[in-house]
């Protein structure tokens, strides 16, 4: 588990770009493991608040997408903090190493976060939707910070595979 990084004056999970991957992750996430449509509200509410509403919509639409898509595709189940947590888990950092890289054209991340985060038969499916959702981003002007390739293969060599939430 990696806690929150400064960037500049700024912590990280407070650019918008990773705090839309980030916070909406967890929150459709979350919506998945209660059952309850109130943190897919909390998603919403977030994405209509940093994009406005159509674009907000639109990012949306792209997450769900990625997020039911990784679900049913996911090598194990996907783990997460709660929204709002200063910490980042396994699936976290590989799911926002894996749309930075897609968005800095950093094939060898991204195939090194789907290779962590899939089985091989599954991980064009789940690349696919990520593409989809990270180019979304990118057309809105939501870039995340790169994630060096050498960092995401440090993450999954000192990560375990247990359940935060």
């Amino acid at each position: 588990m990696t806690s929150a990084i400064n960037h500049g004056d700024r912590c990280y999970f407070e650019l918008a770009p990773e705090k839309l991957v980030l916070e909406g992750y967890r929150r459709w996430t979350a919506g998945f493991e209660t059952g309850s449509v109130a943190p897919w509200e909390l998603a919403f509410a977030l994405y209509t608040e940093l994009l406005g509403d159509e674009e907000g919509r639109r990012a949306l639409s792209d997450l769900s997408h990625f997020v039911r898509t990784l679900r049913l595709c996911a090598a194990c189940p996907l783990q997460s903090f709660p929204f709002g947590a200063h910490h980042l888990c396994r699936d976290e950092c590989l799911t926002l190493g894996l749309i930075a890289a897609l968005q800095h054209q950093d094939a060898e991340a991204a195939r090194t976060c789907l290779g962590a985060m899939a089985c091989p038969a599954r991980c064009e499916a789940i690349g696919s939707a990520a593409t989809g959702f990270a180019s979304t981003l990118t057309l809105l002007d939501q870039t995340l910070q790169p994630i060096p390739h050498h960092v995401i293969t440090d993450i999954i060599s000192r990560s375990t595979r247990t359940t935060v939430h």
